[in-house]
C-alpha cells in the first residue's frame, strides 16, 4: 500500500499546466521571431530553460525560464551604444513584447524581461550565443555587465538521468520540491538536480529501484542531504559545471526530517501522516489516519495550500520575544521552557528583504494542539490576513503551540516562516 501511496504522490506534484506553458512560449516566440528575424510562426531561436527546461518543475512553480537568442547584430548595435547596455536592451525587447500584451505587467528586470500573468510569471533571457555554444546575456544592476549562461547542457543532462534511471531522478527532484514547499524556504532548482544527480551516483541500488524502496530511498536522500559540508559555498552544476551558491539552509532542514523518518517502517501507524507532515498533503491520505475528535471541539483549522499556489522562493527570518513583568524581554531560543502569562510578539526580521522583493500580503496562523487545546475547544488555526509584519500572543494554558507566518506574492504564497511554542505546566 505504501508502494501505491509514493506513486500516487508522484502523480499529484507532476506539473500540471505544461501545455499551458508551451502555448504562451510559442505566442513570445513567434513575436520576438518576427521582429528580430522577420520570420512568419517561427517557433526557432527559443529554448525553455530551468526547472520546466529540465522537467523538474511540479505543479504550482511560479516562474517559466526562457531565453531567446538573437542574432548578433543586435549586440554590435547595442554594444555600440553610451550608457547602460544591458538595460537598454532589456527595454527594448520588453517593448517588443508590449506591442504584443498591451494589458499585461512587464518590465525589464536586472538580468531578464518579467512579464506576469495570472497563475505564473514568465522570465525571458534575451541572450546571445557563444562560439563555445553558451549564451551571452545582460545584466544591467550596477551599471550594466555581460554575463554567461549554459544551461542547455544542464537540460540535456537531466533527460539523460532521467532516462538512464527509469523515471527516479524527477521522482527525486519532484519530491524534494514539495519538501522545500512543505518546510517553507529557499532551496534553488538547479541545486535541487544537481544534487538529485550525486546522490544518485553515490547510491546506485535506487536508479532503478521502484516505488517499494521509496521509504528507504527517502532516508537515505536525506541522510546523503544532511551530510552535506555546511561550510561549502556552492556546488557545480548537473551538465554545465557552473558553480551553484547556497547558504546551506538545506543541510540543517534535512537534518531534522531525517531524525523524523529514520526509523519509519511501511507498516508504522498513521506513516502517511508522518509522510504527509514532510511533504505535505499531496502525499496521500488514508482513512485510519483521522483523528478521533473525543472532545467534540470545533475543527476550525484552515490551510494556506486551500487558498494560494505554493511555490517557496524566499526565506522568512521569524523571531518570537518573550516578555514578563519584572524580565527583561528574551528571545524564546534562549528559554528551555515556557511558563503560562508570558507575552509573545512574534516579528518578521528580514522585512526589509521582503518588501524589496515584492511581497504584497502577510498572512499569520496560530495553531493550538493537544489534549487542553481540544478540551477547552480552543484549537484556532485561522488563516488572518493582517498584513503586519508583526504579531502578539499570550501564553495561556500548557501544551504544544505554533505560529506560522506566510506571504504572498502576486496571489502565491512564495514565502513561510514557523515558531514551535511548547509552554510547560
Amino acid at each position: 500500500m505504501l508502494a501505491r501511496d509514493f506513486e500516487e504522490f508522484c502523480s499529484n506534484i507532476k506539473l500540471d499546466n505544461k501545455e499551458d506553458m508551451e502555448s504562451t512560449v510559442k505566442d513570445i516566440t513567434k513575436k520576438l521571431n518576427k521582429h528580430y528575424y522577420d520570420l512568419d510562426d517561427a517557433v526557432e531561436h527559443m529554448h525553455t530553460v530551468g526547472s520546466v527546461g529540465r522537467t523538474t518543475a511540479i505543479k504550482n512553480t511560479s516562474d517559466l525560464d526562457i531565453l531567446f537568442e538573437l542574432p548578433q547584430s543586435v549586440y554590435d548595435r547595442i554594444n555600440d551604444n553610451e550608457g547602460n547596455k544591458q538595460s537598454q536592451l532589456l527595454q527594448e525587447v520588453k517593448n517588443v513584447l508590449k506591442d504584443r500584451y498591451p494589458n499585461t505587467d512587464l518590465r525589464g528586470d536586472g538580468q531578464v524581461v518579467v512579464i506576469n500573468f495570472s497563475k505564473y510569471t514568465v522570465e525571458l533571457v534575451p541572450a546571445f550565443k557563444n562560439d563555445d555554444d553558451s549564451y551571452k546575456y545582460p545584466d544591467s544592476n550596477e551599471g550594466g555587465k555581460w554575463r554567461n549562461t549554459n544551461p542547455l547542457p544542464e537540460i540535456e543532462k537531466c533527460l539523460e538521468i532521467d532516462d538512464q534511471t527509469s523515471g527516479n531522478f524527477t521522482n527525486i527532484c519532484h519530491m524534494l520540491r514539495a519538501w522545500k514547499n512543505k518546510a517553507g524556504f529557499k532551496f534553488k532548482g538547479l541545486l535541487i538536480d544537481t544534487l538529485t544527480n550525486n546522490f544518485l551516483n553515490n547510491n546506485e541500488q535506487y536508479k532503478n529501484c521502484n516505488y517499494e524502496d521509496y521509504l528507504n530511498l527517502i532516508k537515505d536522500l536525506f541522510l546523503y542531504l544532511k551530510s552535506q559540508n555546511k561550510e561549502q559555498e556552492f556546488w557545480h552544476a548537473i551538465g554545465s559545471n557552473q558553480k551553484v551558491y547556497d547558504d546551506g539552509r538545506f543541510i540543517r532542514k534535512a537534518a531534522k526530517t531525517y531524525e523524523e523518518i529514520k526509523d519509519l517502517e511501511a507498516d508504522t501507524e498513521r506513516i502517511n501522516k508522518k509522510l504527509r507532515k514532510v511533504f505535505g498533503r499531496e502525499f496521500p491520505k488514508r482513512d485510519e489516519e483521522e483523528t478521533q475528535n473525543k472532545y467534540n471541539y470545533d475543527n476550525t483549522e484552515e490551510f494556506i495550500e486551500d487558498r494560494y499556489q505554493i511555490d517557496i522562493i524566499l526565506n522568512v527570518q521569524l523571531k518570537c520575544i518573550v516578555t514578563q513583568d519584572g524580565f527583561r524581554p528574551t528571545d524564546l531560543r534562549a528559554l528551555k521552557f515556557l511558563k503560562k502569562n508570558r507575552k509573545l510578539e512574534f516579528e518578521i526580521e528580514n522585512k526589509s528583504e521582503l518588501v524589496k522583493n515584492g511581497v504584497e500580503h502577510i498572512i499569520w496562523k496560530v495553531k493550538n494542539e493537544g489534549e487542553i487545546a481540544e478540551k477547552r475547544n480552543h484549537i484556532r488555526g485561522q488563516l488572518l490576513m493582517t498584513d503586519r509584519y508583526n504579531r502578539e500572543e499570550n501564553t495561556s494554558f500548557e501544551g504544544p503551540h505554533y505560529v506560522e507566518v506566510y506571504v504572498i506574492k502576486k496571489n502565491i504564497c512564495v514565502g513561510k516562516g514557523r515558531v514551535d511554542v511548547n509552554i510547560a505546566p
